[in-house]
């Protein structure tokens, strides 16, 4: 396992059941085949056979756009769903001109519920993992 590095905002405790840390992301992708915690792009990142399905958000994200109330995660989403996903997330997804035209959204841990961010982790693994790992989670 690598270190995890900073963690840029606020407690990383559990507040009525939202998420705040990295370690929550692994503890909630634990389940999911082949899964290795590694780093993309300087950050915390959890990869499926060399590949990143998701990661933490870097220090100079959080203060190029102004983030600073909540850990971020980026995970893998349909290109063509991301505008319904944000919309649909009630605050929780986002995304910024840097993303724009790429099938990512941003997660703002504090402000999503448990099942949907194993939702989300879920449907990112299986964007990045090979078929012969996708059977095991069963249809979605």
């Amino acid at each position: 396992t690598h270190e995890l590095g900073h963690r840029p905002r606020g407690p990383t405790t559990r507040r009525g059941g939202t998420l705040t840390a990295f370690d929550d992301v692994k503890e909630l992708a634990g389940h999911l085949p082949e899964v290795t915690e590694s780093t993309s792009y300087g950050t915390p990142s959890l990869k499926v056979r060399g590949k990143s399905f998701c990661r933490m958000w870097g220090e100079r994200e959080y203060e190029r756009y102004g983030v600073f109330d909540t850990e971020v995660l980026v995970v893998f989403c349909d290109v063509d769903e991301k505008l319904l996903l944000i919309a649909m997330s009630e605050g929780a997804l986002f995304t910024t001109p840097h993303y724009d035209g790429h099938g990512s959204v941003l997660i703002r841990l504090k402000d999503i519920a448990r099942d949907d961010l194993v939702e989300h982790l879920e449907e990112s693994y299986l964007l990045k993992a090979p078929p012969s790992l996708r059977g095991g989670l069963g249809p979605r």
